[in-house]
């Protein structure tokens, strides 16, 4: 089976707050590998196999420049993302129900990175194919 996935950076959050209590450049600020809006594509088939490469390539729509966003032609996902998204990129790219019974779609949902100071919220989709 030929798997699809789209991922789309939904928001980017920053607390502060936290960043001034626990980060050792408490001014670092918001996420800077990824944008509201950035868009990406996984594909898993007889050729292409996105997810063995951590995304790197996958970017199909960006406000920014391509090369400095994670999942571009030049940089891989973020680890923290990667960590955090990684099994339901592969569940998709199966097949898989994603959230069957969370979301309101099972072939959807939402998750977000595990750098809790400055958190990007993403939206991962499977793309059924016929």
């Amino acid at each position: 089976m030929n798997g699809d996935e789209q991922v789309t950076v939904l928001d980017k959050k920053l607390y502060p707050e936290l960043q001034q209590q626990y980060c050792a450049d408490p001014s670092f600020g918001v996420c800077p590998c990824y944008n509201v809006g950035d868009e990406f594509e996984f594909y898993r088939d007889d050729v292409r196999d996105d997810f063995w490469h951590m995304g790197i390539n996958t970017l199909t729509k960006t406000t920014g420049d391509a090369d400095a966003v994670a999942g571009g032609p030049k940089l891989p996902f973020c680890s923290e993302v990667w960590d955090a998204i990684s099994c339901y990129i592969y569940t998709g790219l199966q097949g898989g129900s994603i959230m069957k019974g969370w979301m309101k779609r099972e072939n959807e949902m939402i998750t977000c990175c595990s750098d809790e100071a400055r958190l990007v919220i993403f939206n991962i989709e499977r793309i059924d194919c016929e």
